[in-house]
């Protein structure tokens, strides 16, 4: 069915009549703004994302359910960052003409489905027509208690680096992609379908672990970046204790050069964090609850000593790649 077949309207309820009654809750899908209630004593969270056809995605490649719900994840992702809990997401639109309806159908229940996985629901948002790509807008809110909101300015000279886990894959399937080849199935699932560390980042912020976090959608060196500029410090990369999945470490055997896929590729969705050393022995035992690994990549210093990076045998050199800028040179 074509989408003119239904029209705008009689896609809105098609899609209020599919989302279930979300929690806080007054007023959502069909009014003109949606009326939410928060939990007393947490602040609300706010963070907004575009995923465009040709930029982030290609539809010849992309399984339009997955589409659905890695839109909800990079969204939420920024709320776990901060220690948060995902609530309510609106989502905007921006349709080619020549879809289905069964094609925003799958879309939608991929949305719908990891919206139910995070515990947030769909409170509102708008379609129109895209005289081009697919557009994809996402505004998430969350809330997180007061006491326990964990930004990017916090860290200090002898905290230590870490990361949850592992690096690089999503930007070796996307490479993988573009030659035309056919990535490992953890690779492809690593970049189609990621999952935002939620329950990660509240565990982190409700142990007061953190003396700052991030996500890493950019890559983890730009990523590191934008807490030591906030933070006013430098830092240090071990390239050795960058964690690995078992696919990528044997295709860098084959060519170490992907290694920087692991520091500035992308598109990771784990969290970086970082720790003073009278708080580390509580790491291993958060770990262990996660079911994840967290992997200490680094050490902060001193604001003049920068960003830098040592490799493998030792020696100390300035990154001159720092992760995915939408604006920058080729």
């Amino acid at each position: 069915m074509k989408l003119s077949d239904l029209g705008e309207f009689g896609f809105i309820e098609r899609l209020r009549d599919s989302v279930p009654a979300g929690s806080g809750v007054r007023c959502g899908i069909g009014d003109d703004c949606a009326a939410l209630e928060l939990p007393p004593g947490e602040l609300l969270l706010t963070t907004t994302d575009m995923l465009i056809e040709e930029v982030h995605f290609r539809r010849q490649w992309t399984d339009l359910r997955l589409l659905g719900r890695k839109s909800v994840a990079v969204n939420v992702s920024d709320v776990a960052a901060m220690g948060g809990t995902p609530r309510h997401l609106f989502l905007g639109l921006g349709i080619p003409r020549e879809m289905e309806v069964e094609e925003l159908d799958a879309f939608m229940a991929g949305f719908l489905e990891s919206a139910a996985r995070y515990g947030a629901c769909l409170a509102g948002g708008d379609t129109c027509r895209s005289p081009g790509p697919l557009l994809i807008s996402v505004t998430a809110e969350g809330s997180v208690p007061e006491g326990e909101l964990v930004g990017r300015e916090g860290a200090r000279p002898g905290d230590a680096v870490y990361v949850s886990g592992t690096l690089g894959d999503s930007a070796l399937a996307l490479r993988l992609l573009q030659d035309e080849c056919s990535p490992d199935p953890h690779l492809a699932r690593r970049h189609h379908d990621p999952e935002a560390r939620v329950g990660l980042g509240r565990a982190l912020a409700r142990a007061g672990l953190p003396t700052a976090m991030i996500d890493l959608s950019d890559g983890l060196l730009a990523d590191l970046g934008h807490i030591l500029e906030a933070s006013k410090v430098g830092a240090r990369v071990d390239e050795a204790a960058l964690p690995l999945s078992e696919p990528f470490r044997r295709a860098s055997e084959r060519d170490p050069a992907l290694l920087e896929l692991a520091l500035a590729g992308g598109e990771d969705y784990e969290l970086l964090f970082t720790v003073p050393p009278d708080r580390e022995a509580g790491i291993s035992g958060l770990a262990r609850e996660a079911g994840l690994p967290l992997t200490r990549v680094g050490s902060v210093g001193l604001a003049n000593d920068g960003l830098t990076v040592q490799d493998r045998q030792g020696a100390v050199r300035r990154p001159t790649r720092g992760g995915f800028n939408h604006f920058g040179r080729k």
